[in-house]
């Protein structure tokens, strides 16, 4: 018996007793995915599972947004802030770092010399820590988050969605996504770990509880 055979007889005998009358359109397909998957505190495993891939991660009320951005710029001696069109305005305070806004469009070389990027997001998922940008208003460029050192993502809670088929369903699948898992990282063949290779070495996310 030849394998075309095989497996032909395997599918005859496997639908051996199932009724004539019985129609495949009528039988509901399960997608075979718990509803509860991310479990009850969405937020809780977000910040956990982003901390993982060494993001630093800080839990604040809305009203401590900018204070919470001051202390990862500061903590990284940051002097140079990349601030895209539409990030809500004094979402990065005044200190002691100069802002470059992104209009008309920075250089290639300035952004390069760029010390930070602050950035919103589009949406979170919580089973994976990951945020995504699809680039709208406080999002910037692509090329925003991938040449200064440090990026800063601030997530509302509501952003956050359990796991990845109800994120990509708020996504407009229209638009350019970047799915980002910590900060950028590669290993050579000793597993030999080096970060910053194609993009920031460093990623902070301030999660806005209450917002």
């Amino acid at each position: 018996m030849s394998g075309r055979e095989s497996v032909l007889s395997a599918v005859r005998g496997a639908l051996s007793g199932v009724p004539g009358s019985e129609d495949p359109d009528a039988v509901p397909v399960s997608s075979g995915r718990r509803a509860d998957h991310a479990g009850p505190d969405v937020v809780g495993l977000f910040a956990e599972r982003a901390a993982e891939y060494r993001v630093t991660v800080v839990r604040v009320p809305a009203s401590a947004a900018a204070a919470a951005v001051a202390r990862a710029l500061a903590r990284t001696g940051a002097r140079s802030v990349v601030v895209p069109p539409g990030l809500p305005e004094g979402l990065v305070p005044e200190g002691g770092w100069s802002l470059l806004t992104d209009v008309p469009p920075l250089s290639v070389g300035q952004l390069d010399a760029a010390d930070a990027v602050v950035t919103t997001v589009a949406v979170a998922i919580a089973v994976t820590g990951t945020v995504t940008l699809d680039h709208g208003p406080g999002q910037g460029r692509r090329v925003l988050t991938l040449l200064p050192d440090q990026h800063i993502c601030v997530v509302r809670a509501d952003q956050i969605a359990p796991d990845v088929p109800e994120a990509m369903g708020l996504l407009d699948p229209d638009r350019p996504l970047t799915l980002i898992s910590g900060p950028s990282a590669t290993s050579d063949i000793e597993l030999d770990r080096v970060e910053g290779v194609h993009g920031p070495r460093t990623l902070d996310i301030v999660v806005l509880e209450d917002a």
